[in-house]
């Protein structure tokens, strides 16, 4: 993976911080645009991980570069209810040791909801509880805390794509889903077939491992032409996508930070994926991952974001 990954936190907030430093109506349709989408979570205590070697500040401060943890939640709404989280992706960051780690959390995984006391599917506590409910399951899931989340709709991911004139990817196989044909090898899509790109699963080899791997692509696709656009020209369409389809608890401050001081800084990001098995449980498939694999993965972040005393 190149250095221009150097924040996941969705394709519509990086588009935001491209903007960042372009100056006088730029500087102020972003403020505005960056009111227009924060969505502060409910006040409650950092979640504290029972891994006592591990501490976490209650707030992160961006303008000295520290290490942070963003949920990304690609939504699917549906007429009548909030909807699930299609996607969900977990990325951790550390700018001083140049160095990010993305994964993608299968929807399929069988854990406690937050709030509830009941093993579900991740994704319904969406449907549940929210995005505070997807957090909170979340970092118990993982045993970490989520510093950050950006919660983008299906809708807004399509307009994003388009907006950046489409995506490049390598297809690991020809498939058709919807209506649309995904032949093997490199092709360049649009919103829309992006979309049905990232969502087909059940006719490939690989189930939700190479759905996972496809929405990673469209990721750092869409992460590149981000720091990349300069046309300002389409700066009020693009704002408008934004405000409409994005919610995120990051401050206009904060989304200035990451845009002036930690995007040059991510030299190396890693994908890993978290490993376990298929499993059905009264009559309902479940990803069932144990303890240990959980452990590996808070492992794994935990070494990102831990700085010296």
């Amino acid at each position: 993976m190149k250095r221009w990954i150097w924040i996941s936190a969705g394709a519509a907030v990086v588009i935001l911080l491209g903007i960042v430093g372009t100056g006088g109506y730029a500087y102020f349709s972003l403020k505005h645009t960056a009111k227009q989408v924060y969505v502060p979570l409910p006040d409650k205590p950092k979640y504290v991980s029972k891994d006592t070697e591990l501490k976490r500040p209650e707030t992160i401060d961006t303008s000295k570069l520290s290490p942070f943890t963003v949920l990304l939640l690609g939504v699917d709404e549906r007429q009548g209810d909030r909807g699930r989280s299609d996607t969900i992706l977990v990325l951790t960051v550390n700018p001083k040791q140049e160095k990010a780690l993305l994964f993608n959390i299968p929807r399929d995984t069988r854990t406690e909801i937050a709030g509830r006391k009941s093993q579900d599917k991740i994704n319904h506590a969406y449907a549940f509880e929210g995005v505070a409910g997807s957090l909170a399951t979340v970092e118990n899931f993982l045993d970490m805390p989520i510093d950050y989340y950006v919660e983008v709709n299906m809708e807004g991911f399509k307009s994003i794509v388009d907006t950046l004139n489409g995506v490049d990817v390598v297809n690991a196989f020809a498939f058709s889903y919807e209506g649309s044909e995904f032949p093997a090898g490199e092709q360049h899509l649009d919103g829309d077939q992006a979309l049905k790109f990232s969502r087909m699963r059940y006719d490939d080899p690989r189930g939700d491992f190479g759905r996972n791997e496809r929405q990673r692509q469209i990721v750092r696709d869409v992460l590149h032409r981000a720091s990349q656009w300069n046309n300002l020209w389409e700066l009020p369409d693009v704002l408008k996508t934004v405000g409409n389809h994005v919610r995120t608890n990051m401050t206009f401050d904060e989304i200035q930070d990451l845009a002036t001081k930690y995007r040059t800084r991510i030299a190396k990001v890693e994908s890993t994926e978290i490993r376990g098995k298929g499993s059905m449980i009264n009559g309902i498939y479940y990803y069932l991952v144990d303890e240990k694999e959980r452990d590996r993965i808070h492992s794994d972040m935990k070494k990102l974001l831990m700085e010296p005393s």
